[in-house]
């Protein structure tokens, strides 16, 4: 019982890499808004999986995957990789079920973010990074 009291006083420094992700996350919204994207909605969370950010594009649908790196080795884009972009597109199609028929125009874009400490973020955006693994 002791340890557990113990654990519930002592606490330890923040890990200063677990802010990376959700500012990440923030300034590729914030990027994407600029450029005239509407936001629907952030973090959409399933069963199947996760996308950052579901966003309109005109009339397209555009499924945003945000990879936040504090180096460039390994590029952030790198870490979409294949087993990544099959459950992106499993849950972009349950999120687009929801339209029924016609579906919307749709694509997968990646917001890479590089942000090295105390430094300003370098995004690159790749519109249709990659198209649907089936």
């Amino acid at each position: 019982m002791f340890k557990w009291l113990q654990s519930l006083i002592t606490t330890e420094p923040p890990d200063p890499n677990d802010a990376l992700g959700p500012r990440g996350e923030n300034a590729a919204a914030k990027y994407l808004r600029n450029l005239g994207y509407r936001i629907i909605t952030r973090n959409f969370e399933t069963e199947l999986g996760e996308i950052d950010i579901i966003a309109r594009d005109g009339k397209t649908l555009v499924f945003v995957e945000v990879k936040t790196r504090a180096e460039d080795m390994p590029t952030p884009e790198e870490q979409v990789n294949e087993a990544k972009r099959h459950q992106l597109t499993k849950v972009a199609k349950l999120y687009l079920s929801r339209y029924g028929v016609p579906q919307p125009p749709a694509r997968f874009d990646v917001v890479a973010i590089v942000w090295p400490p105390g430094r300003q973020p370098q995004i690159r955006h790749h519109q249709s990074a990659f198209e649907a693994t089936f």
